[in-house]
């Protein structure tokens, strides 16, 4: 049995296993790294990519994956191998729990970006990219890898988080010459507002 200053990882990773969806394990498993990694005195982890959509999308967009900005990948390294995750080249994968793990970001963009604590129980939780920045990176991929499903992905966020937006910070970002992409930002947000 493994335990972290008092916490039965056994017990946690039992919960994880039984979880009724994907993306409840995924968090779940995210927020067993970040209470190890916190009780070890060490930042925390930030979910990007697939997983934070499908979790802004309410499951919507599905991904097999969960994608983390981290920053000290050897302390990283080490929580997860503690924790029955096998290196398997840029992955690192729990056969039993069925999860796969990237670490592609050490870290994000603008650190004081908006991020979303989510609260998973059994004393967990795990950090969210903010939906401004994952609209933008979505965004992007629509506007220059001219990616049907993340152009969809971005109608459907703004529609449904059209009034929770942080519209100054969203369009700020936008504009950034290495995004420029606010005119199909203003565009689709047109589209969410009808």
């Amino acid at each position: 049995m493994l335990l972290f200053n008092g916490m039965d990882t056994e017990k946690i990773l039992k919960v994880i296993k039984s979880a009724d969806s994907p993306l409840k394990r995924q968090l779940l498993i995210v927020g067993l790294v970040t209470k190890v990694l916190e009780q070890r005195g060490k930042d925390i982890p930030t979910v990007i990519g697939g997983c934070a959509l499908s979790y802004y999308s309410r499951e919507v967009y599905f991904t097999s994956d969960i994608d983390l900005a981290y920053s000290d990948r050897e302390a990283l390294d080490e929580v997860l191998s503690e924790i029955g995750f096998d290196r398997e080249g840029k992955y690192w994968v729990n056969k039993g729990l069925k999860i796969a793990i990237e670490v592609p970001a050490g870290v994000l963009v603008g650190e004081d970006s908006p991020a979303e604590i989510v609260e998973l129980g059994e004393n967990l939780r795990c950090r969210i990219i903010g939906i401004e920045d994952l609209v933008i990176d979505r965004l992007n991929a629509c506007k220059y890898w001219k990616s049907e499903i993340d152009c969809e992905m971005v109608e459907l966020l703004l529609a449904r988080y059209l009034k929770e937006m942080d519209w100054a910070y969203l369009e700020k970002k936008a504009g950034m010459p290495e995004n420029n992409s606010l005119s199909e930002l203003a565009e689709l947000r047109r589209k969410a507002e009808k």
